[in-house]
C-alpha cells in the first residue's frame, strides 16, 4: 500500500493537482483586484524584465501571472462543478436503470444512445449561439451532456451486483430497494466512476478552453485560460509569453488530473491490489 503512494504517477499527479487548487482558492487573497488591473504604459512586458510582472503583460499592461492564476478558478469550477453534476445525474439513472430495468432501462439508454450521437462541439455552439456565452451556462450544458458516460458505467456495474449474494440477502429478509441501491449496490460499484470523474475534470477544462478560444465559451471579459490563449494567437510573433503561459498551464493542470486518474485506477483495481 506505502509503495503506491510514492510511485511517481502519484507523486506528480498529486503535486501539480494540489498547486493549481491551492492557487486558485488564494485568488481573491492573492490578486483582489481579479487580474484586471491595466497599464498602459506596462504593455506586452516580457518576461524576467519586470519584477512587478514576473511572467511579463499581455496587449492593454494586465500582468500575466495574476490573470493565469485567476484562469486557475474559472477553469476548475467550470470542470469539477460540471463533472459532479454530470456524475449525480448519470448515476442516478444509472443505478435505477440498471436495478429496476424494464422500462426504465429501455427509456434511459435509449436517450443516451440518441445524446451520444449528437456531436458535442457542434451542439456547443449551437446552445451558446441561442442563450449566450456564460460560465454557469457552460457548466449546466456540460453537466446535461456527459451524465451519459456516468449511467452507462454504473448501469453495467448495477446489473452484475444486482445477482450478487449479498443483495439477494438483503431483498429476501425485506431490505427496501432504495435502501439496497444506496447502502449495498452503489458503494461497490463508486470506485470507476470516481476515476472517470477525474479524468473527466481534465476533459472539461480542456473542452471549455477550446470552446472559449472558438468564441463560444465562458463570456471574454472573464479571465480564463481559453480566452487567453485566443487573445495571445495574435502575438505569437512579437510577444510568445501572450499565449505560451495560458497554454502551459493548461497542459500542466491537464497532465496533473491525468496523472491522478491513472493512479486511481490502478489504486482501485482489485486485480492490481492482489498481485501487489
Amino acid at each position: 500500500m506505502a509503495r503506491r503512494f510514492r510511485s511517481l504517477e502519484f507523486i506528480l499527479g498529486a503535486a501539480l493537482t494540489l498547486l493549481v487548487v491551492v492557487l486558485a482558492l488564494l485568488t481573491p487573497w492573492l490578486f483582489p483586484d481579479g487580474g484586471e488591473a491595466m497599464d498602459l504604459s506596462a504593455r506586452l512586458i516580457a518576461p524576467g524584465l519586470n519584477w512587478a510582472h514576473p511572467l511579463g503583460t499581455d496587449p492593454i499592461g494586465r500582468d500575466l501571472l495574476a490573470r493565469v492564476v485567476v484562469g486557475a478558478r474559472v477553469s476548475l469550477t467550470v470542470g469539477v462543478v460540471s463533472v459532479a453534476g454530470g456524475m449525480v445525474m448519470g448515476t442516478l439513472a444509472g443505478l435505477f436503470a440498471g436495478f429496476y430495468r424494464g422500462i426504465w432501462d429501455m427509456v434511459l439508454m435509449r436517450w443516451a444512445d440518441v445524446q451520444l450521437a449528437l456531436p458535442f462541439i457542434l451542439v456547443a455552439i449551437t446552445f451558446t449561439a441561442i442563450l449566450g456565452a456564460d460560465e454557469w451556462k457552460m457548466i449546466g450544458f456540460m453537466a446535461i451532456t456527459q451524465w451519459v458516460q456516468y449511467a452507462r458505467l454504473i448501469r453495467s456495474s448495477v446489473l452484475t451486483l444486482r445477482e450478487r449474494e449479498f443483495v439477494q440477502a438483503a431483498e429476501a429478509i425485506g431490505v427496501r430497494n432504495i435502501a439496497i441501491l444506496f447502502r449495498h449496490i452503489l458503494p461497490n460499484a463508486i470506485g470507476p466512476v470516481v476515476v472517470l470523474m477525474t479524468l473527466n475534470i481534465a476533459n472539461n477544462i480542456l473542452l471549455e478552453s477550446s470552446l472559449t478560444f472558438l468564441g463560444a465559451g465562458i463570456d471574454p471579459m472573464i479571465p480564463s485560460w481559453g480566452g487567453m490563449l485566443s487573445d495571445g494567437r495574435s502575438y505569437l510573433q512579437t510577444a510568445w509569453w501572450v499565449g505560451v503561459f495560458p497554454g502551459l498551464a493548461i497542459m500542466l493542470t491537464v497532465l496533473g488530473l491525468n496523472l491522478l486518474g491513472d493512479w486511481l485506477r490502478d489504486f482501485l483495481d482489485p486485480n492490481a491490489k492482489a498481485t501487489s
